[in-house]
């Protein structure tokens, strides 16, 4: 198992799981909730009477937790670590860790409502707030009711309001976990610019030119602002003095990208060729990647070798109109909370 901090843990949080049917786990971004937890509940037993669940917000994230844990136990993905998304499900009857969107996990409880091939269900960023979070935790307090000694759930976040949580889980413990793994400083621009793509091209040029060695992760607040600010930063990195400063890799990371593409991209390094590259993998000797991503990175996933976090202030959120009765997608100012979580990825 990986060194981090949710690791120290291990033993409270086996005691704690082993004397309640439901606990809340609140860890910061980074910690290793979504890859450890998983592995200390099969190390512990729980996979021998069934399949340890853990849902994600995000395709991409089950994709990329599941082959990180994979790796860590040295098992083919597919086999005894495996993901279920939408369209593509990376399983077998060998898979007792198995990472899958929420949606598809109330899919799968419409065929079993009891969710009797699951011995334990792990609600991974429980914060995301959405339609699908929300019933599934109805549907867990069910099943606790129903299965009762047979059936394990844990609640983990980085933000969440662990009191509220437990309290509408009979009062079940909340266990925090402290520590970074790294020291933070976080700088405000003082000024609300007129094109958050702008500024954040800016700041990401004096960064490349001017910083010390450090890969550079952008949130943007969608497919159509990413591709327009990888575009810019292809042509002004393109038309910067050969030698002036160390290479680049321009990288896109959003949902819409297929598994594939987001794990690795064609890109374009230094001045006159491509290399296919890894998000998740280091960079050529010489070489800054920039990483140009939605909040999929903000919680979900933890990209190494990142130093420098530019945040757009702006993201995409669905909103229901009471008035229409429809709900609709649009760019808002992100919460202070939300600013601080962006830069511990």
């Amino acid at each position: 198992m990986a060194n981090l901090p949710i690791v120290q843990f291990e033993e409270k949080i086996i005691e704690t799981v082993e004397q309640n049917p439901v606990v809340v786990i609140i860890g910061e971004t980074g910690s290793g909730k979504s890859t450890q937890l998983s592995q200390m509940l099969h190390k512990r037993g729980y996979t021998k009477s069934g399949i340890v669940g853990v849902t994600q917000p995000r395709r991409v994230a089950a994709v990329s937790v599941a082959r990180r844990v994979a790796e860590e136990l040295g098992v083919r993905l597919g086999e005894e670590v495996g993901y279920a998304i939408r369209f593509e499900d990376r399983t077998s009857e060998k898979t007792r860790i198995k990472y899958l969107t929420d949606g598809v996990l109330l899919r799968e409880s419409l065929a079993n409502p009891e969710l009797n091939q699951y011995s334990v269900i792990i609600l991974d960023e429980a914060h995301e707030r959405s339609l699908n979070t929300d019933i599934l935790l109805g549907l867990v307090k069910r099943l606790i009711k129903l299965r009762r000694s047979n059936f394990k759930v844990l609640i983990t976040s980085a933000t969440l309001d662990g009191e509220k949580v437990s309290n509408f889980f009979s009062n079940c413990p909340v266990l925090n976990v402290p520590g970074k793994l790294y020291p933070v400083e976080i700088l405000y621009s003082n000024e609300r610019p007129k094109s958050y793509v702008d500024s954040a091209l800016k700041k990401a040029l004096d960064i490349h030119v001017r910083e010390p060695e450090g890969d550079v992760l952008i949130f943007m607040t969608g497919q159509d602002d990413i591709q327009k600010l990888v575009s810019k930063l292809e042509d002004r990195i393109r038309s910067l003095e050969e030698g002036s400063c160390m290479d680049a890799i321009i990288l896109p990371l959003h949902g819409s990208l297929p598994p594939e593409m987001q794990a690795s991209a064609l890109v374009l390094i230094g001045f006159s060729s491509f290399l296919e590259v890894r998000v998740f993998s280091p960079p050529p000797s010489n070489c800054r990647r920039i990483i140009v991503a939605t909040n999929i990175a903000e919680t979900s996933l933890t990209v190494d070798g990142v130093v420098y976090v530019i945040d757009s202030g702006y993201v995409k959120q669905r909103q229901y109109n009471p008035l229409t009765g429809m709900y609709s997608l649009d760019v808002v100012q992100i919460s202070n909370m939300i600013s601080v979580i962006s830069t511990d990825t």
